[in-house]
């Protein structure tokens, strides 16, 4: 998802190329998600634009916006793989084209867009948004006053460009006030405005505190130390417009990507063993040996660390001797952040076995009948009892795992 780096790109683009500038003509997609979900009528509102200047683009977090010279504005949230093509000009990133064919590469307009416009002096734009998360709205509201309506309103300060308003103290009373993660806290738009997950991996990597740590657990000095990190790498990612061609090369950005995939990265340069956890479906790239905790971290984080490929492809020991490892690549960890000791497995396969006497018993590994004690739903018994035959013939009996009891043709005993 483009996070606070990429919308100041688009926005950059835009200002370069549009501000100042007559809409000539604008037309739009009757898409009822990039539109319908926020009561905006797509059509209509390409129909709106039509002759009006464009007068400032500006950003909050992972929103952006072009005021008009006329109100309703247009506020826009890339969501998922929303972005904003220019004719002519290679607006994303790096990755955003390696993803794509080279038939679409100059195609105009580019494939999947939801609404376009063309100014007076010949400038193309373009709103695409393959998997339809991205959100279009008119806000109909003085254009200076348009980060006092929703949904701007219900959004924390951009930490780049509200620093009147996110300082250390706010910081610091907002991680006081709550009982959560910090990667959760730093995720909430409503809190700070425009950090998605890799940035808040970046910066938690740079202020050495781990990820699922509780908000209200950390000192002042770290406290400190999170903002100052928030400050770094939001600043820098927004000055180099999101390229990561461009981030530093000591940025975790540059080594957490591919995670199961052959060339995945399972160190930093520097040394830091790479390694992910997982909370609530939401995952987090950390270095363990440099992100230790200093507090409690929340219950049934399962971590799994990341394998180079040489310990990939290296022998594994057999299972019970001095030094194999568990194949077990998810580790529980107790609330303190310690491992939790692997148990053995409540259920085991049944084992059949067929008797002289033509009773079939289901039993498991570790069960252990006592004719004191009733069977447990893991003990049980079924008794297949031998149907009635006529002389002369026998009944072959088949047995499958599912404990269902099969028979085959009946064949004539030899005289």
């Amino acid at each position: 998802m483009p996070e606070i780096a990429e919308i100041a790109r688009a926005v950059h683009f835009l200002r370069l190329h549009f501000v100042g500038k007559v809409i000539k003509h604008a037309e739009a997609i009757d898409d009822g998600n990039v539109f319908g979900k926020v009561g905006t009528d797509g059509p209509k509102m390409a129909t709106d634009l039509i002759g009006k200047k464009i007068v400032s683009a500006g950003t909050q977090g992972k929103y952006f916006w072009m005021e008009l010279s006329k109100a309703p504005h247009l506020v826009m949230h890339f969501g998922m793989t929303g972005w904003i093509h220019i004719k002519g000009e290679r607006t994303a990133y790096t990755n955003y084209y390696k993803k794509m064919k080279p038939d679409e590469l100059d195609k105009w307009p580019p494939k999947y867009w939801k609404f376009k416009i063309e100014t007076e002096d010949g400038d193309e734009m373009a709103f695409t948004d393959p998997r339809r998360f991205g959100r279009v709205r008119v806000v109909d509201c003085p254009g200076e006053d348009i980060r006092k309506y929703s949904p701007l309103v219900e959004n924390g300060p951009d930490p780049v460009v509200d620093l009147d308003v996110f300082t250390e103290d706010y910081l610091r009373e907002k991680m006081k006030s709550r009982r959560v993660p910090i990667k959760a806290l730093l995720l909430d738009q409503a809190v700070i405005s425009g950090i998605g997950n890799w940035v808040a991996d970046e910066v938690l990597y740079h202020a050495k505190l781990h990820p699922e740590q509780y908000c209200n657990d950390f000192s002042d000095a770290e406290m400190k130390q999170l903002y100052e990190s928030i400050r770094y790498v939001c600043q820098t990612a927004v000055d180099k417009l999101g390229d990561s061609d461009q981030f530093p090369d000591d940025w975790l950005f540059n080594y957490r990507w591919g995670k199961g995939s052959k060339n995945a990265h399972s160190h930093t340069p520097n040394g830091d063993k790479l390694a992910f956890l997982t909370v609530g479906g939401r995952t987090s790239c950390y270095a363990p040996a440099r992100q230790k905790k200093t507090g409690q971290i929340v219950s049934s984080v399962k971590k799994e660390p990341l394998e180079s490929a040489e310990e990939k492809d290296s022998p594994k020991k057999a299972p019970g001797t001095k030094g194999a490892k568990s194949d077990n690549k998810s580790e529980e960890l107790e609330a303190d952040g310690s491992e939790v000791k692997p148990e053995r497995a409540t259920s085991r396969k049944r084992k059949i076995k067929i008797e002289e006497d033509g009773e079939v018993t289901f039993t498991t590994n570790n069960a252990k009948a006592h004719p004191s004690k009733k069977p447990t739903r893991s003990q049980y018994f079924v008794d297949a009892k031998k149907p009635k035959r006529d002389a002369g013939q026998t009944e072959e009996t088949k047995v499958d795992i599912s404990g269902r009891r099969r028979s085959g043709r009946l064949q004539s005993k030899a005289a």
